[in-house]
């Protein structure tokens, strides 16, 4: 029986592996641009304040041109927009390198490289994801995508803490140059890439055919029970915003352990995918999706109880776990049920769900535990997207029954 991690994908297709390993080293170095973002922004205003607005500059960018960096997926070829989008990524990361070495930092600046940033990253992801299902075969879409989590999670755990080490040692220029540098990869893998044109009817990219996109995922049950429990999980269940709160009322710690809750989910996620060789043989992933996505709503539930830092740790990683599996099916159920001229559409819908979805549970939480406590808002929020997920899985058969081999619907 495979129990470690399935890498069939890399060894059948030599496009995905290239692709593989230039998405992991770019978003290696994307993290460590991201944490070097934020020190340089609070080094020129020690505002807090303003360094929240970093997140805000690129939340509307991403969502916008999401949409729109969907449909542009599914218009024209995917390679040639995953490089022009990647080529526009790697001069902005240029432009922080001239700006620092320089020293012309300005908050401005960097506002706006980030806003940029976003919007490039908005177009680039969508077109990234829906070239993976042309390149193996549909049986090991599970494995790329459960592969696809493990470059995220490692550059989410790894890059700030490389960002941290290059800025010490050399100052912020050092830490940009190593994204530019990284980023290189990329850029390499895709200029590999064969051709991925579009396929079937192709529409202009615009507001009807973003329209279309929301049109077929409301006929698409099974599909967009997918996007709901995401919704359930991350708007209900995601305790990030209370770790500075719990951090010292849970744990008598300060800013390391609030670091500590921090890293745990994303180190959870990685031991998560080392051990996920089971997940090519599951068959029926809207009833995984489900379970996976309770199984982190309760972790999260009984962290809310916990009150001794390594147990909260380990429930915080088990946690990370579940939702690198959710997220592993459910890219998988988007990338098969979803036919090849729309599914770049569906994955600009699939990125302003998981950009949005987080911060609206940020405020959930914030509010409920300002209002109650913060075990109050981790249980209840647990309880809450229980009680969601089982309602759509009774409610939704498409959703029961889905098998991404054979695409069955009844």
């Amino acid at each position: 029986m495979r129990l470690l991690t399935d890498l069939r994908p890399l060894r059948e297709s030599a496009d995905f592996r290239r692709l593989w390993i230039g998405s992991t080293v770019s978003q290696l170095g994307q993290q460590m641009t991201a944490v070097t973002v934020s020190i340089q922004v609070y080094a020129l205003t020690h505002s807090t304040f303003a360094v929240g607005l970093v997140g805000l500059c690129s939340l509307v960018p991403l969502i916008v041109f999401g949409l729109y960096g969907g449909a542009m997926a599914d218009a024209i070829d995917r390679r040639t927009l995953a490089l022009v989008s990647s080529t526009g990524l790697w001069l902005l990361s240029m432009v922080l390198v001239v700006q620092s070495h320089f020293d012309w930092a300005q908050v401005s600046v960097l506002y706006a490289v980030v806003a940029c940033q976003s919007a490039c990253f908005a177009v680039n992801n969508p077109a990234r994801s829906a070239i993976i299902p042309r390149l193996i075969r549909p049986e090991l879409l599970p494995a790329a995508n459960t592969l696809s989590q493990a470059a995220f999670n490692l550059g989410f755990t790894a890059g700030p803490l490389l960002g941290a080490a290059v800025i010490a040692w050399h100052g912020f220029a050092a830490a940009y140059l190593v994204d530019v540098i990284t980023f290189t990869a990329a850029l390499y893998a895709l200029f590999r890439l064969p051709p991925v044109p579009p396929t079937g009817a192709v529409r202009r990219a615009g507001l009807r055919s973003v329209l279309e996109g929301f049109t077929f995922l409301r006929a698409a049950p099974a599909l967009l029970a997918t996007f709901l429990a995401d919704i359930f999980a991350m708007v209900f269940a995601q305790p990030r915003a209370l770790f500075p709160a719990v951090a010292g009322a849970f744990f008598g710690g300060g800013v390391r352990t609030v670091g500590l809750l921090q890293a745990a989910p994303a180190i959870g996620a990685l031991i998560g995918v080392i051990f996920s060789g089971w997940v090519t043989r599951v068959r029926r992933q809207g009833v995984a999706i489900v379970l996976a996505i309770t199984a982190y709503a309760a972790a999260v539930g009984l962290f809310g109880l916990s009150r001794t830092i390594w147990l909260g740790v380990a429930l915080l990683a088990l946690s990370g776990a579940a939702d690198m599996v959710s997220s592993a099916y459910r890219n998988t159920v988007l990338q098969s049920a979803a036919p090849d001229a729309m599914r770049g559409r569906l994955q600009g819908v699939f990125i302003v769900v998981v950009a949005g979805g987080p911060r609206l549970g940020d405020f959930v939480a914030g509010t409920t535990a300002s209002l109650t406590s913060p075990t109050v808002a981790l249980l209840g929020g647990a309880a809450v997207c229980v009680t969601g997920l089982l309602i759509l899985l009774a409610r939704n058969r498409p959703f029961r029954v889905y098998d991404s081999q054979t695409r069955e619907l009844s």
